[in-house]
């Protein structure tokens, strides 16, 4: 196996000599100014869903590239954080909120499940039935039953906004939507939302 190059190392933000995390976390947060972070499906026909989201809340994406005088790409303009996961259930998403609100702080969290999905072909009993068939694994106690597929676009919006919300990676300032996108017409409809504490 091949080690990797020191300077490899040396371009971690936390390597470096005089590492300040604060410091970072505030130039992290100008130099990407993301507000929206969209959890979906990564079935490639749903790669229209970001750009629908943003237009609905009026977030900038895919945006521009930013770079220095040297022309190295130090950030973006784009306001929308891409989150692409099996079914575009948040089960699969929690740690990628927790890590995206602490270095640019979030204000919207958006899930999109969307028609003809993939997650909605099986049931949990029949993936945990064919894994323990087929590969000898017992994964019935890996991810909560209610995550592993999608039979009703309405329940699973809901359990995944709720899920969001219990999150303790999940500061009760953002706001919590749950959309469905219909492949077939490009249409995006609010299912539900929970907005943040006043």
């Amino acid at each position: 196996m091949n080690a990797l190059p020191e300077t490899i190392n040396a371009k971690a933000f936390s390597a470096q000599p005089d590492y300040d995390e604060a410091a970072t976390r505030r130039a992290f947060a100008k130099l990407m100014p993301l507000r929206t972070i969209i959890i979906y499906c990564y079935d490639p026909r749903a790669a229209d869903i970001p750009a629908a989201v943003a237009k609905e809340f009026g977030d900038t994406y895919p945006g521009q590239i930013l770079t220095d005088e040297a022309g190295n790409e130090i950030g973006t303009d784009a306001t929308v954080l891409n989150v692409v996961v099996a079914g575009g259930r948040a089960v699969d998403a929690l740690r990628s909120i927790t890590v995206a609100q602490h270095l640019f702080g979030i204000k919207n969290i958006v899930v999109v499940h969307h028609t003809h999905c993939g997650a909605t072909s099986y049931t949990a009993d029949g993936i945990i039935d064919a894994f323990a068939q087929e590969h000898g694994a017992d994964i019935s106690t890996i991810y909560p039953r209610e995550s592993v597929c999608i039979s009703d676009f309405g329940a699973s919006l809901k359990h995944d906004t709720a899920l969001i919300r219990r999150s303790a990676g999940t500061p009760p300032s953002v706001d919590i939507f749950g959309y469905l996108y219909d492949i077939d017409t490009g249409e995006l409809t609010r299912v539900t939302e929970d907005r943040a504490a006043t």
